[in-house]
Order: C-alpha cells, then sequence, then structure tokens
C-alpha cells in the first residue's frame, strides 16, 4: 500500500494492541460527574445554573464566555450539587460544575431525527454546532464554529479529516472509523459544504489498515473524496504534518492551514459535527481508550463527560500492579496527573496507565551536540539551542529562533540521550517571549 508521510519526526512503538481490537463499550452513567468551564482553547464558558438547580440530561449549563469559546451542556439529569474548583485534565486546578445524578436520564429536549439535514443553510448548521458546544476532539480543542468561520479573503478549497491518531497507546479514532464510518464522512461533507471546499481527504496511518479499507470501500463512488495513507511516524496528526503529508502544501511559519486553504477535523469532531446538525445533539460524551500495560482489560468506552477516570478504571477491572504514572491523553503531548478521580473533558481521547518500571526515572545530563533533535524536529528547528537560550533567559534571541513555531510534540525530548526536558524549556521560553510581546503593544 503506497503511502506518505513528511520530514523528521520519530517512530516510537504504538501500542495500540492493547485495546485497538476493543470494541466501543458504553460507560453507564456515574453517580456524579464534574463539568469543567475551561475544556477548549477559549474563554471559559460561564456557569448559567445555580446550587441545587434541578437539570436535565442535554441541557445547557454554561454560556460560551466569547466568540471564541464553547457553552457546555449536561451529560446526566441530576441537581447541582457545587460549583467548585477541581482538578482538571491538564493537571491544573479549575473551575466545575458538579451535578449529581438522579437515575432518572431524562432528556431536556428530545432528540429529533432531521433527515433532510444536509438541505439546511450554511448559517443554520454553524449555529448547530456552535450551540452543541463542539471543539476539537483530538485534543486541541480549538471551538468548531470558529474554525469553520474563516474571513472571507481566506478561501477553503480542501478539508482533511484527522484519522492518524499517531500518539501511542491511543485507538479511539481508530475503532470510531471502523464502527461509524458513514457518520464521519456525512459529518466531512457537512463540513465541505460549510466552508464551501471541493475536495476532501481522510489521512489514517498504515497502522490501521482495516480502517483505510473500510473507508475506502465507503469512498469508491465518491469522486471528490479520498482516502490517504499515512506511514507510521510520530507526530504526522499535527496539523501542519498531516497537511504536508497528505497534499505537499506548507504552511508558512507563524501561519494556519487558512493560509494555504485547508482546513483539518479530527475524525472524532466530525462525527460529532454530524450528530449536532442532524439531531441537535450537544457534545456531552465521547470516546476514550482507557489502557496501558498494566489495566486488566483495556477498552474503548463512550463516556459522559464529566466522569470520573478513576471509575473509568473501575469499569476496565482496574489494574495488575501499583499505578506508576497516570497520563491524561497520550505519552507523547499527555499530562501526567497526581489525581486519578479527575473528571475527562471534550478533549480526553485516552487514559494511560503506566507500571512503576515503565516510569522513566533517569536524570538530565550535559548536551552532547549529537544533532538527534534536529533531525526530528517536524518544524526545522533547534531544539536543543533554543532550550539553552531559554535556560539563559535570552528570550528574545529564542523569538528569533522562532520558538513560537514549536509544536510541542516532544520528538526532541524522545530522542535525547541526554533526557534534557527540551519541550519543557521551550514551554517556559514561550511564555517568557509572550510576556514579552504583551509588554511591547502596552507601550
Amino acid at each position: 500500500m503506497k503511502a506518505k508521510t513528511f520530514k523528521g519526526g520519530i517512530h516510537p512503538h504504538d501500542c495500540k494492541h492493547y485495546s485497538n481490537k476493543a470494541a466501543v463499550e458504553d460507560f453507564p452513567a456515574p453517580e456524579k460527574v464534574i463539568i469543567h468551564l475551561s475544556q477548549h482553547i477559549g474563554a471559559p464558558a460561564l456557569p448559567i445554573v445555580k446550587k441545587n438547580d434541578v437539570v436535565k440530561k442535554g441541557q445547557k449549563i454554561a454560556e460560551a464566555g466569547g466568540f471564541v469559546s464553547i457553552p457546555m451542556h449536561s451529560p446526566i439529569s441530576g441537581k447541582v450539587i457545587q460549583i467548585a474548583k477541581f482538578p482538571h485534565p491538564t493537571g491544573t486546578i479549575q473551575q466545575a460544575i458538579e451535578i449529581e445524578n438522579d437515575g432518572k436520564d431524562e432528556w431536556f429536549s428530545k432528540l429529533k431525527d432531521e433527515e433532510n439535514y444536509f438541505n439546511l443553510s450554511v448559517d443554520e448548521m454553524k449555529n448547530r454546532i456552535k450551540n452543541a458546544g463542539i471543539c476539537g476532539m483530538g485534543g486541541a480543542g480549538f471551538p468548531t464554529h470558529v474554525k469553520l468561520s474563516p474571513p472571507e479573503n481566506k478561501p477553503i478549497d480542501m478539508i482533511i479529516l484527522n484519522g492518524v491518531e499517531c500518539e501511542p497507546y491511543l485507538t479511539s479514532d481508530h475503532r470510531l472509523m471502523l464502527e461509524r464510518p458513514e457518520e464521519i464522512i456525512a459529518g466531512l461533507k457537512l463540513i465541505m459544504k460549510i466552508v464551501s471546499a471541493k475536495r476532501g481527504f481522510i489521512g489514517i496511518e498504515l497502522n490501521k489498515k482495516d480502517a483505510i479499507n473500510l473507508m475506502k470501500e465507503k469512498l469508491k463512488n465518491e469522486k471528490n473524496l479520498n482516502v490517504v495513507p499515512l506511514k507510521l511516524r510520530y507526530p504526522q496528526g499535527a496539523e501542519k504534518q498531516l497537511i504536508y503529508a497528505a497534499t505537499k502544501r506548507k504552511v508558512p511559519a507563524g501561519g494556519l492551514p487558512m493560509d494555504i486553504g485547508a482546513v483539518v477535523q479530527n475524525v472524532g469532531t466530525a462525527f460529532a459535527i454530524y450528530e449536532s446538525i442532524r439531531f441537535q445533539k450537544p457534545l456531552i460524551n465521547r470516546i476514550t481508550t482507557v489502557t496501558g500495560d498494566i489495566v486488566k482489560t483495556p477498552k474503548n468506552l463512550r463516556v459522559p463527560i464529566g466522569s470520573s477516570m478513576s471509575e473509568m478504571l473501575d469499569f476496565c477491572g482496574g489494574t495488575n500492579e501499583e499505578i506508576g504514572k497516570l497520563i491524561s491523553g497520550g505519552p507523547m503531548m499527555g499530562f501526567a496527573l497526581p489525581q486519578i478521580d479527575t473528571p475527562i473533558s471534550k478533549t480526553s481521547s485516552g487514559i494511560v496507565f503506566l507500571s512503576k518500571k515503565d516510569v522513566d526515572t533517569v536524570h538530565e545530563q550535559p548536551c552532547l551536540r549529537c544533532g538527534r533533535c534536529v533531525d526530528a524536529c517536524p518544524m526545522n528547528l533547534v531544539p536543543t539551542f533554543l532550550a539553552e537560550t531559554v535556560r539563559n533567559g535570552m528570550y528574545e534571541e529564542a523569538k528569533k529562533m522562532n520558538i513560537n513555531d514549536c509544536i510541542e510534540c516532544g520528538s526532541c525530548s524522545f530522542v535525547c540521550p541526554s533526557h534534557i526536558q527540551i519541550v519543557q524549556w521551550i514551554k517556559v521560553g514561550k511564555l517568557e517571549v509572550g510576556k514579552l510581546a504583551k509588554k511591547a503593544n502596552e507601550k
């Protein structure tokens, strides 16, 4: 099978065998959920409920806090217990709404099947996506209605669905493509209609040949829709790398995909878009992989947003040994969490549990100038120099070295024989460069 890819990157073991054969199971509605007000890029949502309010399934409980924001909805019927700060999947503590389940499973508004959904106006489609509270479900969390509203001087001619799922361990997108291909394709067509794109692609890596073959079969009579098989290489799922691999178009430094006429959406987001337009269903659940070598029965679960990670692990039978590390997301770009009772969010594609022996405890050593990080960097940066520049407080120099182009994929840290925490230093540097820019704007 002929496959494409991009320059740079790495090839870690994908570790997907733990859960890639596990069909999606429904996780039972929990006794309580914790709905964070910030599950996306942009302004946090604003609560419109208070303590002791009774809410129903699908009811809006928080309004979007601005244009670049999304509303939140309750995934269960029950009572608001409190609005307080709770552990967040990014490892921080953030404001959230706690709801106790009444066990009635009553919908706020019964879902309707609108069979002629594709004939709706573009404005109505975007309005339904906005009202459903959809954001990028591959992990970035950018509000979808904003992404599908490019300026008039940025025409879009192609949509790329991201079915790459290059992060090790995660299989939620893989299972969704195998089990709901028609809905994903319908979502792709809706996105194309919204932005007037003429071509659509679905990028999938070769470790998911069953999904590639299935999607090809489903698209065999579609002239302007194609599956793009991709070689196994991390971070192939990053927007700029995926666009280049699929089309050879390059997003300019500091630019966005819309600058070259492209929009990228995750396959899970396409599925949510389809449900929001056809059924006016809010985004209240998602598929999340619970996996790792110590999990007794790794699974792909359809989970109410706000469910506890500890309860999800219990549903998978727990672990065979003591947990060494809990990661929200994949091991390359995910967040190590200190608390197992953290609730999942709209961007929680997976939870990985590692044993103590799998946790890297080696200490950082001086740079060997081996250049492996340069070869691995998919953005053509010089990662170790950037890290040293930031470590020495030379933030203006870091800016000149295009530190903001770093996508924080972690490839440099992965290959570094000196175990230098390159990405962490770059993250610090980007924050400091941002402060410099803010000060400059205030003058």
